[in-house]
């Protein structure tokens, strides 16, 4: 098949190894000329990857015309707040009934809208599925094994991306829950970052336990209001991705929540990872969403305080710890 990578950060680059490896043909788009010259001429991502080579059935481009022309897959790989506007190009190119799925986490901060409601606004004619779960690109770039699910409401649409993307390293799941998938692997990202202020202050694994447990609490209670179904959170796209990222080094997310744990303001935190924190947008958005529906999320709350309002971090933790005794409810 040919297939369309829209995004050419760490992801993007680990999936189209894996599907070129599946033996399609995989054209990864970046949205910057030199870039996409430099990933063709290297034939590999130095800076996100570095020593994944690029299989031979990956052509890189910056021309997204010629990369979704005639595709029998998108695979849309872009950083959250760059959605809306990648949806928008791609609208004048795709057919009717064009295949697309989005393999990113995070919800627009703007619309509160999840990936998958952006992409279907923008591109009407298209059918649109989506992906996730415990998936580090620097495993799955290297072949590790990996499990994932894909969410459509068309399940025979599911079927058909689950066969494109499996193989004996990466195996896949489907499911109808599309709410339940892309909250899961979208509000996950506000307690990765708090398991990584959790390390920045020096706490152990007691604190990322709780944050954890009580963090999938949050996703659940405000996922269920939304229409999702409670079972997918104890899934791969939720407690799955929730343990992976809140325990490695790989999570941008963890590590941004390091440096603000240890003190630095957001601005010198985003400057030192240098790539997008996705729990960042996203947090803000989690805190709309609880309030939209009038969900009790707790640490959430805690983590816009540290974020926005410049809350400490160890003020955040006592008042989480304080707070009026309850019933442990989910």
């Amino acid at each position: 098949m040919k297939i369309a990578v829209i995004g050419s950060g760490s992801w993007g680059c680990a999936i189209s190894v894996l599907l070129a490896n599946n033996g399609h043909t995989v054209y990864l788009w970046s949205w910057q000329r030199e870039e996409s010259l430099r990933l063709e001429r290297e034939r590999e991502n130095r800076l996100l990857l570095p020593g994944v080579a690029f299989p031979d059935e990956i052509i890189c481009s910056d021309d997204i015309e010629g990369c979704v022309r005639g595709a029998d897959l998108v695979v849309c790989a872009s950083p959250s707040p760059a959605t809306r506007n990648i949806a928008k190009l791609l609208a004048q190119y795709l057919p009717d009934g064009q295949l697309v799925v989005n393999i990113s986490k995070g919800l627009e901060d703007t619309s509160l809208l999840r990936l998958s409601e952006v992409l279907a606004e923008e591109l009407p004619q298209a059918e649109i599925a989506v992906m996730s779960g415990p998936s580090h690109a620097e495993e799955v770039s290297r072949a590790l094994p990996t499990t994932n699910v894909i969410a459509a409401k068309n399940h025979d649409i599911a079927a058909k991306i689950q066969d494109i993307f499996m193989n004996d390293v990466f195996r896949i799941y489907t499911s109808d829950d599309m709410i339940g998938v892309e909250l899961g692997g979208a509000l996950k990202n506000v307690i990765e970052l708090c398991a990584g202020i959790s390390d920045g202050l020096g706490f152990g694994d007691n604190t990322k336990a709780a944050l954890m447990t009580r963090g999938l609490a949050e996703i659940t209670r405000l996922g269920v209001r939304m229409g999702a179904d409670k079972e997918t959170f104890s899934g791969l796209s939720g407690v799955g991705d929730l343990i992976v990222t809140c325990t490695s080094m790989h999570s941008r997310n963890r590590r941004a929540g390091i440096l603000l744990g240890k003190g630095k303001s957001l601005s010198e935190t985003l400057d030192e990872v240098k790539m997008v924190v996705e729990g960042v947008n996203t947090a803000k958005a989690a805190l709309a969403l609880s309030k939209k529906y009038d969900v009790s999320m707790p640490i959430t709350e805690e983590a816009n305080r540290v974020l926005y309002e410049g809350k400490s971090p160890k003020d955040a933790v006592y008042d989480l710890m304080t707070r009026d005794r309850k019933i442990e409810v989910y």
